[in-house]
């Protein structure tokens, strides 16, 4: 019988099989498809029912459902809305293969569901429960975890991948290839499906979504934002952050439905807003309990990697290693006040679906849409108090290329002299901006990296036609993937689950469903969110009324001057990726001499690579123990 469980399967059950473990370590889901049973297995893993060869690992039982019959079973584990009759009256829709039927519940979750010989795993539209496989003679093993995959016959980095994943920061530019050699990515928006003949992707999110007026959506995105909300309170004690627009819409949500205890980071270095409408809105909205962190000396962006092993070794590398000492404060201050673990509210890729960057004005150029174009482009260079001349001079080159050509572009320019350093928004726009960390690899990489570039581009199918659409997703599978590893950060040091409503897949169906010229027009901030809460009763109009937005500038250069020393040891002559040649020593010491200075340097570029340093020396020094021979004894590392 195939490793899946075949149509001789067990009677109907409908049950949770994983007991709450250790939170200290990565959760993570995997399984084996073959013709024959596998001689291994995830370590500590237990077993989905229904689901042959399918296991969980370290998942808490309340996150993980599982219904099935004779002919079909499914499986969801994470926040999913949808209790155990909706999955259970979703069998027959299992049975005909509707996959994408089953990402429509409220919340973010995995969903793995059998029809017959047939099974699909299918991850969420952002990321956060991507989905990695690899091949053999006997059959395909799949994971949540690409580091679980490699650590079957230690697999090494793919060197190629890193690379892309720090020159570009958008994940499927090299869609197909994970951060580790013969490891595969199931890119976004698509699924995994395994059946007799072997191992395929699949697309199930359509790549342009029909256009509908905000007006006309607003009550959609308020509705899918009100049950992503609603779905992750169940009894356990609710935080949420209270400071942005976006954060703040979501402890107001969540405080409809009971008491929150809202924080805001307030260091006096920010010298923003946040606090003042923080503290006003918790006084005019209630059940909003507010407390604030004040920040002190090491509340800094770099503070704490002196010690590596005080942070949780993640899949990928991710942003929250740079900023880790603040979210940690906090925290803090949430396990100060609260009676014990819960949940938490992060306003996390609020801006990917709630606006848009001014790209989308190479869509309007594109399409000679050009009145609009010129009416956005006077509104824009009002903004950044620049000429719309300006504006339009550099959206229009990106206006004349396509995804492939844009890619073709890029491997040139791979192929030449590295650059000097200039602010990104000086560049002109493109669908894949090449970062400054670009720059600081060796010509060797790059030109391994144009090549891959080239092989991308001659393989692309279904690509996009509107810039914007495409820049949608990668902003969201970059801030999936960064989440992850804040979440991982929550659980290991507190046991508290964050939430991320914005990153949902509903959310953002209901969200990009609106044209980004509407989303992103510069006469409004964020007028998809205006439109959605305005009358609502949900946000005080003054929240609604608010056109500014923090940042952590300060505290990024902050961290840079106090934190140069221990940058430049693990950016220097011993750095991983310097041995990989993904990094020079020399340019990177001159940025972090700017920085050192306060002057203007490339701080995205610098988040990226210290975050790829830390995630490489972290797997060399401790790898984890991930599968155990079927009889019980370590198999693999």
């Amino acid at each position: 019988m195939l490793g899946t469980g075949g149509p001789g399967a067990s009677a109907p059950f409908s049950t949770s099989t994983v007991a709450d473990e250790s939170e200290a370590a990565m959760r993570w889901s995997a399984g084996w498809y073959g013709t024959a049973g596998s001689d291994r297995r995830p370590a500590g893993g237990r077993a989905v029912p229904g689901l042959d060869s399918t296991w969980t690992c370290r998942w808490p039982a309340a996150r993980i459902s599982a219904v099935g019959d004779e002919r079909a079973a499914l499986a969801v584990i994470g926040e999913c809305g949808a209790d155990e009759a909706q999955l259970r009256d979703a069998l027959p829709v299992v049975r005909a293969k509707g996959w994408r039927a089953l990402t429509r519940w409220p919340g973010s979750y995995l969903a793995v569901a059998r029809s017959g010989e047939t099974l699909a795993v299918i991850g969420d539209l952002a990321g956060q429960y991507s989905v990695y496989y690899r091949t053999d003679a006997a059959g395909t093993w799949w994971s949540t975890a690409a580091s679980a995959l490699a650590g079957l016959d230690g697999a090494p980095i793919d060197v190629t991948a890193l690379a892309a994943h720090l020159a570009f920061g958008q994940p499927d530019v090299l869609a197909g290839r994970s951060l580790f050699r013969d490891v595969k990515r199931v890119p976004g928006g698509h699924l995994l499906l395994l059946g007799p003949d072997g191992a395929a992707v699949e697309r199930y999110e359509p790549v342009s979504y029909p256009r509908v007026d905000l007006r006309e959506q607003a009550s959609v995105v308020r509705a899918a934002l009100a049950e992503a909300v609603a779905v992750r309170i169940d009894g356990r004690p609710v935080s949420a952050d209270l400071a942005g627009l976006d954060s703040t819409t979501l402890a107001c949500l969540a405080a409809q439905r009971g008491p929150v205890a809202a924080v805001t980071f307030a260091d006096e270095r920010l010298r923003d807003d946040d606090l003042a409408f923080a503290v006003r809105t918790a006084a005019t909205v209630p059940g909003l309990t507010h407390h604030t962190v004040p920040g002190a000396a090491g509340t800094v962006y770099y503070a704490g990697l002196d010690d590596l092993f005080a942070l949780p070794v993640a899949d990928a590398p991710n942003a929250y290693v740079v900023t880790a000492s603040i979210k940690r404060a906090v925290l803090d201050t949430v396990a100060e006040n609260t009676p014990g673990p819960g949940v938490h509210f992060t306003g996390a890729a609020g801006d990917a679906v709630l606006s848009a960057p001014s790209s989308y004005l190479a869509d309007l150029l594109r399409e000679r849409r050009h009145r609009r174009a010129l009416q956005h482009a006077l509104a824009h260079a009002r903004l950044r108090h620049t000429s719309a001349f300006h504006v339009l001079a550099r959206t229009r080159p990106a206006s004349k290329v396509d995804l492939a050509g844009a890619w073709w572009q890029m491997a040139a320019e791979l192929r030449g002299a590295a650059r000097d350093w200039i602010p990104q928004a000086q560049r002109p726009l493109a669908w894949t901006p090449l970062l400054a960390s670009a720059d600081w690899m060796t010509h060797g990489a790059r030109l391994m990296l144009a090549s891959a570039v080239d092989e991308a581009a001659g393989a692309l199918t279904d690509a996009p036609a509107r810039l914007a659409e495409w820049c949608d997703r990668q902003d969201l599978a970059r801030v999936g993937a960064n989440t992850a590893g804040w979440r991982a950060l929550a659980l290991a040091g507190h046991g508290i689950e964050l939430a991320a409503p914005f990153l949902d897949n509903e959310v953002i169906r209901a969200c990009l469903a609106v044209p980004a010229d509407e989303r992103g027009a510069p006469g409004a901030y964020k007028p998809l969110l205006d439109a959605a809460f305005t009358g609502s009763r949900v946000l005080p109009g003054f929240v609604l009324a608010r056109t500014t937005k923090g940042g952590f500038n300060a505290l990024a250069y902050a961290g840079l001057r106090d934190n140069a020393p221990v940058l430049k040891d693990l950016l220097g002559p011993s750095s991983q990726l310097a041995a990989l040649g993904l990094v020079s020593e020399q340019p990177v010491a001159d940025a972090l001499a700017r920085a050192a200075a306060g002057q203007p340097t490339a701080q995205g570029a610098l988040h990226l690579v210290v975050a790829a340093e830390v995630w490489l020396r972290q797997h060399a020094a401790a790898p984890a123990v991930w599968w155990e021979e079927v009889g019980g004894r370590v198999a693999a590392v």
